[in-house]
């Protein structure tokens, strides 16, 4: 029954998206209906993974999946967040599409298929699955990514990501083809189980961990694949990309933590290589942000950054005990912060997202008080100021870097993140002090700013729950 249970967010999550896919066959259908019932079942699957809750590490249906799934507090919690990511954005997407009128019934179907894909990830323990998982995801976000078809921009975001994409799965598979050859099995306890004997890596796990790693790296946007993020972000719509952002980094930490702690070999062997990639992920990122004037490039850039701090969590973390408490927590601070951002760009860009640099939203605390201080709030999450999620989320960051001494990649990290301050600060600069030079008309707003404004008060309410480090 726990094992059932433990599958059972994943089979709702599965089945919605079936239904909404059947759906769109009818003409009679309504896509502000579609939205409603994605949301439901992103509800439903939510508060069933709630109540589940923790519990003890399960195989599950070990003989029927042959142990490729494995569900944990970690994994529940990624689970938590991935879920909590498609309900926000099934709520932006419902006032996005009240003004741009390009969605489709099979918007949300394709949607909740990617949802299918990240939970999967999150829960396999095996590199054949998780390859399925990955494509799952990624042919779902493509099509998500280029869905204006008459958008230029949106059809250059989805060339690049495609073919960058392609690459990045070839890595994987190569990656995943070595370690079979080294091991003799693609499975993570079996991989855990050859390095407890060897003591050390051979090339050819070496190689394969090599190139899996690269694939990852892709998917989060770190150093040095982290180009194609600011024109795949800018390309594509609103909610996209702010559901890009937040869950779909979430289910690529996720393997990678998994990957990372199959045994204190695997993660002591690359832990030079993942802080220099942390260092210059971080400084990079903050480079390219302090230079952009389009808000959504500045966001694509400083989730570059924030990539930078989840990468300090891997090297910080202890593969023997790992409990993936302090990257599940900021996973979730970091998409609370950003899914309000694009929540609210969603109801204030306007037709064609026409309100998208730092100088389309001066004086809008002027016009729109209560907008301007639920973005202010998020701004100042993402910028790490207390008491807000982010700053407790890169307070476990750092204070983990320090317990596992890593003192100079906490030092870096606190820097990194007082240059950030900038780009963040500029944005509420030009919301409260000049003039407004835009009457802010917007339409099909009421649920965008109900879940916007529920953003802001988990903001606040996660930053009181405690994280073990």
């Amino acid at each position: 029954m726990h094992d059932f249970l433990s599958l059972l967010p994943l089979v709702i999550i599965t089945t919605g998206a079936i239904l909404l896919m059947l759906l769109s066959a009818f003409e009679s259908t309504k896509v502000e209906i579609a939205s409603y019932i994605s949301m439901g079942f992103y509800g439903v699957a939510f508060f069933v993974q709630l109540l589940i809750g923790c519990g003890p590490e399960t195989t599950i249906f070990s003989e029927t999946f042959n142990g490729m799934l494995v569900a944990n507090n970690f994994s529940m919690a990624a689970c938590l967040v991935i879920l909590g990511c498609g309900f926000f954005t099934a709520i932006s997407s419902h006032s996005y599409f009240k003004v741009n009128r390009f969605c489709t019934l099979e918007y949300y179907s394709i949607m909740m298929f990617s949802v299918c894909g990240m939970m999967l990830l999150t829960l396999t323990h095996e590199l054949i699955s998780a390859f399925i998982a990955i494509e799952i995801m990624s042919l779902a976000i493509y099509i998500l990514v280029g869905y204006e078809r008459k958008n230029v921009k949106a059809t250059e975001a989805i060339l690049k990501y495609l073919i960058l994409g392609a690459f990045a799965g070839a890595f994987y598979t190569m990656g995943a083809a070595l370690i079979y050859g080294g091991v003799g099995s693609t499975k993570f306890v079996e991989i855990a189980a050859t390095l407890n004997i060897d003591k050390t890596i051979s090339p050819l796990l070496l190689g394969g961990g090599f190139f899996i790693i690269v694939a990852l790296l892709f998917k989060i946007a770190a150093f040095p694949f982290h180009s194609w993020v600011i024109d795949v972000y800018d390309g594509a719509s609103a909610p996209i990309t702010g559901f890009m952002a937040t869950a779909l980094k979430t289910a690529a930490f996720a393997l990678f933590a998994n990957f990372l702690a199959l045994h204190t070999t695997m993660h002591d062997g690359w832990v030079t290589f993942l802080f220099y990639l942390a260092v210059f992920t971080m400084f990079g990122g903050n480079l390219i942000a302090i230079g952009q004037d389009n808000i959504k490039r500045m966001l694509a850039a400083s989730g570059i950054v924030h990539s930078g701090y989840l990468l300090i969590a891997l090297v910080a973390m202890n593969a023997e005990q790992f409990s993936g408490s302090v990257i599940a927590y900021y996973l979730a601070a970091y998409a609370i912060g950003t899914l309000g951002i694009f929540a609210s760009l969603s109801y204030l860009g306007g037709e064609g997202e026409k309100r998208a640099n730092f100088a389309d939203f001066k004086g809008l605390a002027k016009v729109h008080p209560y907008s301007a201080a639920a973005i202010t709030v998020f701004l100042l999450s993402m910028a790490g100021i207390p008491p807000t999620a982010g700053f407790m989320g890169k307070f476990y960051v750092i204070t983990s870097a320090f317990s596992a001494g890593h003192i100079a990649l906490a030092v870096l990290g606190i820097i990194s993140s007082i240059l950030s301050m900038w780009y963040y600060l500029r944005l509420i600069v030009n919301m409260y002090f000049h003039e407004a030079t835009d009457t802010f008309e917007v339409q099909g707003r009421p649920l965008a700013t109900a879940g916007t404004f529920v953003l802001v008060f988990f903001v606040f309410a996660i930053a009181l729950y405690p994280v073990v480090v």
